[in-house]
């Protein structure tokens, strides 16, 4: 790990509270929103199943899609989590932010697939991810925006707005 990412175990070992319920927000929902950067620099947006396994948040995808060749190129990505219907937010908005770097290394690849139902293992492509930030943001008592945001070596921060 770099200084500036580190990993989910090392994310949920200095906020437990707030890792499980942004792990339980992504749970809610199956597909989520994936934000990457195209070769020009403009964001691109895509859909996309994330697992939360072994102390890692993995982003799993098929061969040569362009979000794939997006993070290849530029490892940095933003994921929202699914915010459900209508306008209740299933207890919050959660983000992750950081670096998606590419398994090369078919043991880690054959772990991850006998955890995973992956209709063909050789063909997708699996990134663990460097977390650089994690953020939640709710309604407390109708009244509150509250916005929780962790960064690598920070304590979470905290902000009420009304």
């Amino acid at each position: 790990m770099t200084s500036n990412g580190t990993s989910w175990a090392s994310f949920t070992a200095a906020e437990p509270d707030l890792a499980k319920t942004v792990e339980d927000r992504f749970a809610q929902h199956t597909h989520h929103v994936l934000a990457t950067l195209r070769k020009d620099g403009s964001p691109r947006t895509s859909g996309l199943e994330v697992r939360f396994l072994d102390g890692e948040f993995w982003l799993g995808m098929m061969p040569d899609s362009l979000k794939a060749r997006d993070l290849v190129r530029d490892p940095r990505f933003a994921i929202q989590a699914n915010p459900g219907e209508g306008q209740t937010m299933g207890g919050g908005d959660a983000r992750i932010s950081g670096r998606a770097l590419l398994v090369e290394d078919a043991a880690t690849i054959a772990r991850y697939t006998e955890q995973v139902e992956v209709p063909d293992p050789g063909a997708f492509h699996l990134f663990r991810t460097e977390l650089t930030e994690v953020t939640r943001t709710y309604v407390e008592d109708d009244r509150y925006l509250v916005v929780q945001v962790w960064k690598p070596g920070e304590a979470v921060r905290t902000m009420k707005r009304t």
